[in-house]
């Protein structure tokens, strides 16, 4: 219960995160929907396939299907209620991230995957829609940017498995790992830090 509760709440905040890029790229209702669907279940979708456990989530399990609906017209409804939509874009995408990397640790541990396997599945199932979202809205990924996206997403997984040690209670587990996911990212916002670009400054 406690683990589709994180994935519902994950879900919510990423098709909110797809609504507010589609919106913003001034496209119509399917457009929107479309986003923000493929947004909340792009990289789950790609995990599931990679781990081969099909029919994949979203399709045995309906609650998905009415809760991206019901996320997409509640931020349609009360967009102008939503200031500040970069910021509220980035707010959404980080619970995002952070709340999809514990559920992906989750299904590499029920398919008992070595634990550097888990955490890749955690960074997909976490950046992966964001992927798709930014490629269909003819943007540059923010996964493929200087910003520190994944990263965030790897550190979380391997807090976890280090807390793994001492901790035998999962549900707090995926809490602490979904907060440094989540820290790393605001922190690194914050104060501006990024990976260093390959291409020197010229001029």
């Amino acid at each position: 219960m406690f683990i589709q509760t994180i994935d519902i709440l994950g879900t919510i905040a990423f098709a909110i995160s797809g609504v507010l890029v589609a919106m913003n790229k001034k496209m119509d209702a399917f457009g929107v929907l479309i986003i923000a669907f493929v947004t909340a279940v792009g990289g789950g979708t790609l995990r599931d396939v990679l781990i081969g456990a099909t029919p994949v989530f979203w399709m045995k399990d309906m609650t998905f299907i009415v809760v991206i609906s019901t996320a997409t017209l509640f931020a349609v409804v009360f967009r102008n209620y939503i200031k500040h939509l970069r910021k509220s874009l980035f707010l959404f995408d980080t619970i995002g991230i952070g709340l999809y990397t514990v559920i992906g640790i989750e299904k590499g541990l029920s398919a008992d995957l070595h634990p550097i396997i888990c955490i890749t599945l955690g960074t997909i199932s976490a950046c992966f829609g964001g992927v798709i979202r930014d490629i269909l809205c003819n943007e540059i990924p923010v996964i493929f940017r200087k910003e520190v996206y994944a990263t965030a997403c790897i550190l979380g997984g391997l807090t976890y498995f280090l807390m793994l040690e001492f901790l035998e209670d999962r549900n707090y587990l995926f809490i602490i790992a979904g907060i440094v996911v989540i820290t790393v990212r605001l922190l690194a916002v914050i104060f501006k830090v990024s990976l260093p670009s390959l291409y020197a400054n010229k001029g």
